[in-house]
């Protein structure tokens, strides 16, 4: 097939060439949109970035991703061919759970980033993942996320599916969109929660004043974000202190820490969003939730589909030992105070 007239600024050697008309069903639709329906094996934001770098043309002209078509409109893609990793691979520890030809979990220690970037150019699980894998990575989080369908923060530790083939990226993604992935975490939060359980639906976007930061926004201005919690135990001393299992209902960035400090009971080591320490006073209990090296934020569940067998997997694993420990203390206070009494 020949290049479509203005189908980039410029044909990439081994480039893909699509070719689409748009029929009368489809007239309105957004540009993005419509591409993701024609072209199943690429995501919405690939294919947005496509767009924005010039690789589409409507009727040769360079369009937005939001241009809504017209009927009979000729719409050109040109896909470039993958980017050579420029990372070079780690043989960083790596606690793989579970692993086949399509995917892998792993459990993250606290404290290990996910994929490259400002600050963190290597040592992160991305590195890791090369080491182990080496090209057998799905390509479709671009060149610095190979492989990575979902995150955790920095801080927080637990499980986290990696895909190798793109058939499976896609796949665990369309799950995570339809919330059909089961995500269950750990969090120790500061203050009593007076309630057994409860729903947080609040929507998530930068915070107004500052940019490193996430917030609860008004509708409009963030994107939409469930949470779901149960109390666990609950600890009177050394401070008031609540464990809580924690379900998400979305992946939005920071949500499960957003959405706690919003209802007043950020989570125990969270230096962003918490507005005091943990017992001050205290330095036992200081010194055992510094040692957690970030929020007592652990994902402990994860289950889903497999993408290619259908098998359905579920993975739990316990928190790291600092996690364990602090809880074991805390235990301890609450079993020595109740038999003061």
């Amino acid at each position: 097939m020949e290049k479509p007239p203005g189908a980039g600024s410029g044909e990439a050697a081994g480039a893909e060439r699509r070719l689409f008309v748009v029929p009368p069903p489809a007239a309105g639709a957004r540009l993005d949109r419509f591409l993701q329906a024609q072209a199943p094996d690429l995501s919405r934001t690939r294919l947005q970035s496509l767009i924005a770098a010039g690789h589409v043309a409507v009727d040769g002209a360079r369009p937005k991703p939001s241009q809504r078509l017209r009927a009979g409109a000729t719409v050109a893609l040109e896909v470039p061919p993958p980017t050579p990793l420029a990372l070079v691979p780690e043989p960083l520890p790596l606690d793989v759970v579970y692993e086949d030809d399509a995917l892998l979990v792993v459990n993250k220690p606290a404290g290990l980033v996910v994929h490259p970037g400002a600050g963190h150019v290597s040592g992160t699980l991305v590195h890791a993942l090369l080491a182990h894998c080496g090209p057998a990575l799905s390509g479709i989080g671009g060149v610095r996320r190979p492989g990575i369908v979902h995150r955790l923060d920095r801080g927080t530790s637990g499980l986290l599916v990696v895909a190798k083939s793109d058939r499976a990226h896609l796949g665990l993604a369309r799950q995570l969109k339809a919330r059909q992935v089961e995500r269950r975490y750990l969090a120790l939060v500061q203050g009593t929660v007076p309630h057994a359980e409860g729903l947080v639906q609040a929507p998530i976007g930068r915070h107004p004043g500052d940019r490193l930061r996430m917030a609860v926004r008004p509708a409009g201005e963030g994107r939409p974000a469930v949470t779901r919690y149960r109390v666990r135990e609950r600890f009177a001393v050394p401070a008031p202190l609540t464990l809580l299992d924690v379900r998400l209902g979305t992946g939005r960035t920071h949500q499960i820490r957003v959405h706690l400090a919003h209802l007043g009971f950020p989570v125990a080591g969270d230096r962003t969003y918490r507005r005091r320490g943990v017992a001050p006073a205290d330095p036992d209990l200081a010194l055992r939730v510094a040692a957690l090296g970030g929020p007592a934020l652990h994902a402990a569940v994860l289950g889903f589909t497999h993408p290619e067998t259908g098998a359905s997997l579920r993975f739990e694993v316990p928190p790291p030992p600092a996690f364990t420990a602090l809880l074991t203390y805390l235990r301890s206070r609450a079993r020595a105070r109740a038999e003061e009494r």
